[in-house]
């Protein structure tokens, strides 16, 4: 059964990976349409905008709400999907866990994920309440209809759920490693996870591996659908705003 969902990851994973080259080539061809043009001067002014308007978020944070959540979201997702190296791993190798040999360096790099996904989830709410509850009037401006409103809410409720689903993940392991099963040994921080072990404490073990794979499927089939979905949002700049922030002309 083992190999099978190992077989599994693999063909899921080089299907998704082959949609997202193949986009990635047809963007690139379409950038190559147009003229030729040199840009290499000022390289330590380029670096300078690049750091403080892509990095730095300098546009987001003119409105300080929006912004400070807007940053969260953003330091949060990147970083919390490091553990997507260790999923990768896991997924082919059939492993569990496989980085816990970094011992208190991996406990605390996921404990700092949990807390950052719990930053996501806010902010997130947070941002679907200014939309429709708060109602903020540049939200339902004319240029904001249709495609515009339904992208965001899209990419707001996809990171809402990839944060749920992590958290739930390591809830569930967090009773199976206390249960001594299988492939699930002590490691990780779960400052977050823990006040949800309760919701599943009393399903059997077999019952809560089944929801641990359940979760940990949900988690990453989400990334490689966001990675591919990202094409077709406004939200392809997670990518490409540190290469357009390098070449945009330093004069005004």
């Amino acid at each position: 059964m083992q190999y099978i969902e190992q077989l599994l990851f693999v063909i899921v994973l080089v299907v998704a990976l082959y949609f997202f080259i193949k986009k990635i080539k047809q963007i690139r061809r379409n950038i190559f349409l147009g003229k030729d043009e040199t840009i290499n001067n000022q390289k330590a002014e380029r670096w300078k905008v690049m750091a403080k308007v892509a990095l730095g978020q300098s546009k987001m944070v003119v409105r300080p709400i929006a912004g400070f959540f807007h940053i969260l979201i953003y330091i949060g997702f990147i970083l919390i999907n490091i553990e997507v190296l260790e999923i990768l791993i896991d997924g082919v190798a059939g492993t569990h866990r496989s980085l816990s040999f970094l011992g208190s360096i991996y406990n605390t790099a996921i404990g700092f994920f949990e807390i950052l996904a719990l930053l996501v989830f806010i902010a997130c709410i947070v941002f679907l309440a200014r939309r429709f509850i708060v109602r903020i009037p540049r939200f339902h401006s004319p240029e904001m209809k249709g495609w515009a409103t339904k992208d965001a809410t899209y990419i707001l409720v996809i990171e809402i759920v990839l944060m749920v689903a992590l958290l739930k993940m390591n809830a569930v392991d967090q009773l199976l490693q206390a249960r001594g099963a299988d492939h699930y040994i002590a490691a990780g921080s779960f400052p977050v996870s823990q006040y949800l072990t309760g919701f599943f404490s009393n399903y059997d073990t077999s019952t809560l591996i089944v929801f641990e794979r359940v979760f940990w499927w949900f988690h990453i089939l989400g990334i490689l659908f966001f990675l591919n979905y990202v094409h077709y949002s406004k939200h392809l700049h997670i990518f490409l705003a540190f290469p357009n922030t390098w070449y945009s002309r330093l004069s005004p």
